[in-house]
C-alpha cells in the first residue's frame, strides 16, 4: 500500500503541481472584499483546470496552482489558501441550492458564501515529497444514498467521494475492489450524473456507476484488459444526452459504453498511433490517447482535450482535431465548459482561456 501511495502522490504532483499550504487549520476565513485588489485580465499563469458560471452570471476559473478567480464581467478577484482554501489546485466549481459557491481541491472541499471561504475537510496525503504533511479533521463516513440536489467531490487519494446532502459533507467509501494493476488506486479523477438516476465515478483504477441502490463496477477485469499491453488509467468521465458513458484515459485513450457494449473509440477510430506505448508517454499529433476532460455541448457534440494533441470534436459522424493552428497558444486543454449562452470555454494548460467561434478559437484572457 506504501507503494501505491508514493506512486500516486507523485502523479498529483507531476501532472498538477501541489502548492505549500499557508492556510490555518481554522475553519473558516472572512473576506474584505473591498480590500482586495482588482484587475482586468487573469492573471493565472498555471493551466485552467476548471470553469464555472455561478446563477449571477460570474464566471469562476480554478487553475492548478494559483487557487481560483471570479469575473463579474469587468474585474477579476483572487481567492488562495491565504483567504482560506484547502488548497490552491481547484479541481471543479459547483453552486448550491443556496447560491454558495464549492470548491473541490486537491486537498479537500472548500466553500464560499459572498462573505467567507469555509473548509469542510483536510484530505490527508501523508508526508508528500518536500515531507509537508496534512492533517485535518475530516467529515465521516456514512452510508450510500443519494438524492438530486446532491454535491459529489473528489477525496484526494481516498477510495471514495464526499456528498453533501444540503445539509451536512460526508464520506462514502467505494465497496472493496482489488486492483489489478499495482499502480492505481480507486481514488476518484472524475464525475458524472447520468440518465436512470445514475452517477459515475471515474478512478485511475476504474468506474463505479450508482443508482441509489447497486453499484455497476467497470474495471480491467470485467474489461478483459491486459495490463501490460493497455492498462487503464482514467482521467476523466461524461455521460451524453443519449446515455453513452465516455471513459478517458491517460494512455488507451476514450473508451466508449453503449448500452452493454463497450468499445475502444479511439481505436475504432484510428487515433492511436500504430507505435504508442498506451501509457503515459508522450503521444504524436493526431492522436486521441491522452484524455484529461469530456464535455458535451448544447448541440449534442462531443468534445475532448487530449494532453499531447489538442482539442477533439466528435458530431456523431467526424472527428475534427484542433490545434495552435486554430489560434490556440498551446495544445493541452485541462477544461470545457459550456455557459448559459450556449458559448464554449476552453481552459488551457498554460494558463489562457478561449472562447470557440465555430470555426476557431478566440483569447479571452
Amino acid at each position: 500500500m506504501k507503494n501505491k501511495l508514493n506512486y500516486l502522490i507523485l502523479i498529483l504532483t507531476l501532472n498538477f503541481s501541489c502548492v505549500e499550504k499557508k492556510s490555518t487549520d481554522g475553519e473558516s476565513n472572512k473576506l474584505e472584499l473591498e480590500a482586495t485588489s482588482k484587475e482586468d485580465t487573469l492573471k493565472f499563469t498555471s493551466g485552467i483546470r476548471s470553469i464555472f458560471q455561478d446563477s449571477k452570471g460570474n464566471y469562476w476559473f480554478g487553475s492548478l496552482k494559483e487557487g481560483v478567480a471570479v469575473y463579474n464581467g469587468k474585474s477579476f478577484r483572487y481567492f488562495t489558501v491565504n483567504d482560506g482554501l484547502t488548497d490552491n489546485q481547484i479541481n471543479s466549481i459547483q453552486e448550491d441550492k443556496k447560491g454558495i459557491i464549492w470548491f473541490n481541491t486537491l486537498q479537500g472541499v472548500s466553500s464560499y458564501d459572498g462573505t467567507k471561504i469555509v473548509n469542510h475537510t483536510k484530505a490527508n496525503l501523508g508526508k508528500s515529497q518536500n515531507n509537508f504533511s496534512v492533517q485535518g479533521n475530516e467529515p465521516l463516513q456514512d452510508q450510500w444514498m443519494k438524492s438530486d440536489n446532491d454535491l459529489w467531490f473528489e477525496a484526494g487519494i481516498k477510495e471514495g467521494v464526499y456528498r453533501f446532502d444540503g445539509h451536512k459533507l460526508s464520506f462514502l467509501a467505494f465497496p472493496p475492489q482489488k486492483a489489478i494493476n499495482p499502480n492505481n488506486l480507486f481514488s476518484v479523477t472524475g464525475i458524472s450524473k447520468g440518465k436512470n438516476n445514475m452517477i459515475w465515478f471515474g478512478t485511475y483504477a476504474g468506474v463505479f456507476g450508482y443508482n441509489g441502490k447497486e453499484f455497476k463496477i467497470i474495471n480491467d477485469e470485467t474489461l478483459g484488459l491486459d495490463i501490460e499491453v493497455e492498462p487503464l488509467h482514467i482521467r476523466s468521465i461524461l455521460e451524453d444526452s443519449k446515455g453513452r458513458l465516455w471513459i478517458g484515459n491517460n494512455g488507451i485513450g476514450v473508451l466508449l459504453k453503449e448500452g452493454d457494449s463497450i468499445i475502444n473509440f479511439s481505436d475504432k477510430n484510428k487515433l492511436i498511433h500504430p507505435t504508442s506505448g498506451r501509457k503515459g508517454n508522450k503521444s504524436l499529433p493526431g492522436t486521441l490517447e491522452h484524455v484529461f476532460t469530456i464535455a458535451e455541448d448544447s448541440k449534442g457534440n462531443i468534445w475532448f482535450g487530449d494532453r499531447d494533441a489538442g482539442i477533439w470534436k466528435y458530431d456523431g459522424v467526424k472527428m475534427i482535431n484542433y490545434t495552435k493552428k486554430h489560434g490556440l497558444t498551446n495544445d493541452n486543454a485541462l477544461s470545457i465548459f459550456e455557459d448559459v449562452k450556449g458559448e464554449l470555454w476552453f481552459g488551457m494548460e498554460d494558463g489562457k482561456v478561449y472562447k470557440f467561434n465555430g470555426n476557431t478559437f478566440e483569447r479571452q484572457f
